[in-house]
Order: structure tokens, then sequence, then C-alpha cells
């Protein structure tokens, strides 16, 4: 085994390797600076992330191959910096959980999402890719509720077979190939497998089940960390590899709009957020499918700024079910006087995700449209307009007038952590920042940027949508009302039928088992009845037969063990027996 490894300086040195390192220290680190160490981990990481330079890279030549455990472009120092960013807000969020599986794990996810995108090979990709799917399901289960371990059993489970398919696409393109280097893919079943297993984590559906499903039932803190990082890290990864194919562009739009129908139907804040997860991932999947200069950088600038605003998002939503210890519209209302500071960086996040001017989501969503308008693909533009309609609906008006006004339920909130209202409140300026110096963004981007925002069209256009929406939404306010119900999605192909599934390959075969033991262990007794007296039993069992068949008298049963004596031959018949067989061999051996 040969390996050479090109010297190391901080122009290439890769970030997962800090957040791996941070959490093997977090475990012996006191329990009461472990919050500060990943605050200064993520700080750590930032310091590094600005000295890469595009172009640097890491080699390895492992066995004959060629790996890129390092490879810096912009592509991937847009990402880097968001992700870097987020793990950041989402420590101080989080600064007061004392819980050691959750932030080693949170450090892990952060850290294996930057050992993705930063990925110059696909074997690094796939080392990391498992990681980020085993840390971020343990931000589920930490949750310790019933409803958490089962709808983590089921994350796994499609993890574990998306990344099957990865390693198998990985594997046959390197034996057509010969290379491991991760660019981009000219198709073929090795290409297509990729693209399923990039495209189970964006939660293109019908493979996006998984996410609304889990995302709710994890940590209050967790799921900030999951809405940020898998789908993006997989728009990452759908740019790098198939950025232009068509398909996607047509998947992404029914996505945008797939998305937003099903969490107007959704009854618990976290999910509603997570269907809109899968909504606003379809303006970024567009974007790729579209393929121009313009959408790549859309869809770019619009993960960007959709990691940022989800997550200040889920934060709002957590900080009630901290406070409430209730998710659910039907369990919600009347907030507004006790958790006002709540709802005030929760409009930031909804303004932005509904593209209103001054706030991030308005000018990086919009590029993506605008890509799809100088393409003339105008159903694809007419999808995502719909789609933005939706999500301020829900988003924007739907979900606070439920949880802050609407019925007042007498609700009384525990007092919240700092830290939550801080990380909130810093998310918040960022978002707000992007949305009113677009530079700040549009800097960071691959590509010149030449797209003009506030332009007064689509400054009319946008207001006319969202003032329409709105008036219509209030007339109609009383009569809307919320059901404690839970709108399946393509996870009834693996909820529903659970029963089934569990009679078929657990109870029956329980009973299969039990089923043999039971014989096994009746044939072991009638094999030691025998065993004791073989002879006395096919005596007995030769007179039942004649008792039966010729009806004679029923004899008494013989002893239950063997006796010689009882059953000796005697010695004069075994010497005629032996005398006859001598004869028979001589007539046979005299005839013959």
């Amino acid at each position: 085994m040969i390996i050479t490894i090109e010297m190391m300086n901080m122009s290439n040195f890769p970030l997962a390797i800090i957040y791996v390192i941070g959490a093997v220290l977090l475990l012996v680190l006191p329990r009461r600076i472990r919050s500060a160490f990943c605050l200064i981990i993520s700080v750590t990481a930032f310091v590094f992330l600005i000295n890469l330079e595009a172009g640097a890279s890491l080699n390895f030549s492992f066995l004959n191959y060629d790996l890129m455990v390092s490879r810096v472009d912009r592509l991937s120092l847009a990402f880097g910096y968001v992700f870097v960013i987020m793990g950041f807000l989402g420590g101080i969020y989080s600064y007061h959980v004392k819980d050691s599986l959750q932030q080693v794990a949170a450090l892990l996810y952060v850290g294996s999402s930057l050992g993705v995108v930063f990925a110059g090979d696909l074997f690094t990709l796939l080392f990391f890719w498992e990681i980020m799917a085993v840390s971020s399901l343990f931000l589920i289960w930490a949750r310790r509720t019933r409803d958490a371990r089962k709808a983590g059993l089921r994350y796994l489970l499609v993890h574990a077979f998306g990344g099957s398919a990865l390693m198998a696409g990985i594997l046959l393109h390197l034996q057509q190939t010969g290379s491991l280097l991760f660019n981009h893919f000219d198709g073929g079943v090795a290409s297509y497998l990729i693209l399923f297993a990039f495209a189970l984590n964006a939660a293109v559906p019908p493979l996006n089940g998984w996410l609304a499903d889990s995302y709710p039932e994890g940590t209050v803190t967790g799921s900030v960390f999951l809405s940020a990082f898998t789908t993006k890290v997989a728009v990452y990864a759908l740019i790098r590899g198939f950025a232009g194919l068509e398909l996607l562009m047509w998947a992404g739009a029914i996505m945008a709009v797939y998305g937003v129908v099903f969490a107007f139907l959704a009854n618990d804040g976290r999910r509603l957020l997570s269907y809109h997860i899968i909504s606003q991932v379809g303006y970024m999947v567009c974007g790729v499918g579209i393929g121009s200069v313009v959408a790549i950088n859309g869809a770019i600038a619009h993960a960007f700024a959709h990691i940022l605003y989800k997550g200040l998002l889920f934060m709002g939503m957590g900080t009630v079910l901290y406070a409430t210890g209730r998710n659910k519209m039907t369990e919600l209302g009347g907030l507004f006087k006790k958790m006002w500071l709540t709802l005030i960086f929760f409009m930031v996040g909804a303004f932005s995700i509904s593209g209103v001017p001054l706030f991030s989501g308005f000018v990086s969503k919009s590029m993506v449209i605008y890509a799809a308008e100088t393409a003339h693909f105008g159903i694809v533009v007419l999808l995502l307009s719909l789609a933005s309609i939706g999500t301020f609906l829900s988003i924007g008006l739907k979900l606070p007038y439920f949880t802050w006004f609407s019925t007042d339920r007498n609700l009384k909130p525990e007092p919240v952590p700092p830290g939550m209202y801080i990380g909130m409140g810093l998310t918040s300026a960022i978002c707000i920042a992007i949305g009113v110096y677009p530079a700040l963004l549009y800097n960071l981007l691959p590509f010149g940027v030449h797209y003009q925002p506030y332009t007064a069209p689509h400054l009319i256009e946008s207001m006319q949508l969202l003032l329409f929406t709105g008036l219509a939404f209030w007339l109609v306010r009383k009569k809307l009302h919320t059901e404690a119900t839970i709108t399946l999605d393509t996870d009834w192909f693996y909820r529903r039928p659970s029963r089934l599934a569990f009679n078929v390959f657990s109870v029956s075969i329980s009973e299969l088992f039990e089923a043999v033991e039971r014989f096994s262990l009746r044939l072991a007794g009638y094999l030691v009845k025998v065993g004791a007296n073989p002879a006395g039993y096919a005596v007995e069992a030769t007179r039942n037969i004649s008792h039966i068949l010729l009806r004679t008298e029923k004899p008494a049963p013989e002893p239950s063990t063997f006796s010689p004596d009882r059953y000796r031959i005697p010695l004069g018949f075994m010497v005629l027996v032996v005398l006859l067989v001598l004869v028979v061999i001589l007539a046979w051996d005299f005839l013959f």
C-alpha cells in the first residue's frame, strides 16, 4: 500500500477535521465549558475558512487512486461560509444545552457537511456523506421520545438505502472511468445511481417523505441544524455533478408547489416548516436544472439565504415549543403578549422566505425566477410564482396567526434562555442585511452577478402578490381552521403498510420459530423415549399396529427402560442364523 501526501498549509486545510477534533475533545471537557467550546470551534473554522484560497487542494495517492480530500473553489467557499456561520448561530441558540449527545452530533453534522462540500473525490464524499447521515440521526433520537425513536429509525433506513445507492454508483463509475474525482457526470447507470442518492437527500418528490416525517421530531435545537445542512449539501452535489440536467428543472418546479400544498395541510408547526424546506429547495433544484450562469448563481444564493431564514424559523417555533411544550396550531394561540419578541424574530424569517422586499429571500429567490424567464420557461415561472404565494400564505400569515393570535388558550410560557433570543436576533440581522445590501451575498457567488433585484417592475409585482394574498387571508381568516390530524405524504408507503410488514416479517417469523421450537422439543422427547428402550419401543409399536389392523387384544405396555435380559436373543437361534448365512454364501459362490 502506497500513500503520498502533499504538503499541507492553511490554504488547503480540511475544515471538517476541525469539527471532528472538536467533537472528540468535547467528550473529555467539563460540562460547564462545552457550549462555549462549540462556539470556539466555529470561530476557529471561520478563521481557517477566510484564509482558504480558491484553487488550493489537498491530494492523496492511495492504492494508485488519486484522492482530493480538499478542493477549494468559489462554489465550495460559498457553501462553506454559510455552513460555518449557521454552525455558529446554531451554537449560540443551543448554548443552554448540556446534553453531550446533541453537542457532539451537531459538531459532527456541521463538520461532515463541510467535508462533502470541499471533497474533490467521490470516496471522500461518500465517507463524509455517511457521517452526515449518522450524526443527524442522533439529533432526532436525542429528543428521547417514542415518536422520535420511530421517526429516527425510518430516517436511518431511508438514508442507509440512499447511501448504498451512492456507493454502488461510485463503484460502477470507478470501474467505467478508473477515476474517483468528483466532477460533472455525463450519464449512464453509475450517474443515475449517484443522481438518485443526491435527489433523495435533496428530498425531491417522491423521495421526500423522510424529511417531514423526521425533522419535526428532532430536539428543539437539533431541528435547527437539521433544517440547514442535509438538503443544501445535496443541492451543492447536484450543482457540482448535474448542472444543466433539464429533468431537475421540472422536478424542482413541481417540488416548489408540492411542498407548499402539503405545508398548508399541516397542523404541527415544525412539520409545516419542514414541508417548506422541500418547497424552497425546489427553487434551488430548478436553478440547477436550468443550468445557466444566472440560474446557478440563483440556486447558490437561495441556498445561502434559505439556510439562514429557515434556521431562524425553526428557532422561532423551537422557542415556542421550549416555552409551552406545544407545537401544534390546534394547541397554540394567544401568545402575542407573552412571546412578542419571538414573534418579531419569526416574522423576519417569514418575510424572508416569502420574498418580501428588504429581506434576504427577495434577492435570492427572484434570481431563479429571473433565470427561468430569460430561458423562456413560462410554465416554470408560473409554478415558482404560485409557490411564492403559497409560502406567504402558510408561513407569513397562517402559522403566526394560529400561534400568536387566534384563540387564547391561556398558555403560560416558561422562561426562555437568553442564548435563544441572541441566536434569533443575530440570524434576523443577517437576513435583513442581505436583503438591504445584496452585494454581501452576491460577492460570494462563483460567477459574476449582473442581476438587479430592486427594479420598479419587480417591486410592484412582488408587492401586488403579497398584498392581495394578505387581503384574501384577512377576509377569510375567521373561516379558516386547523385540524388535529397528520396528512401522510409519500411516507404512506412505509408508515401505513408498516403493520402488515410487522406482521409478515416479525410476528409471522416469530410464530414460525416458535413452531419449530415446539416440534424440536417433541422430537427430542420422542428420541429420548426411543433411546431409553429401542427394542421395547419397536415391539410395542408392532403390537399396537397389530391391535389396530388385526383387532387383537391390546398388549400390556412395555417397560420404559431397556432390559438386555428381556430382549436377549437365544444363542442357538443366532448360531442357526450364522449357519444359514454361510450356506447362502457358499451356494452363491458355487452357482455363480
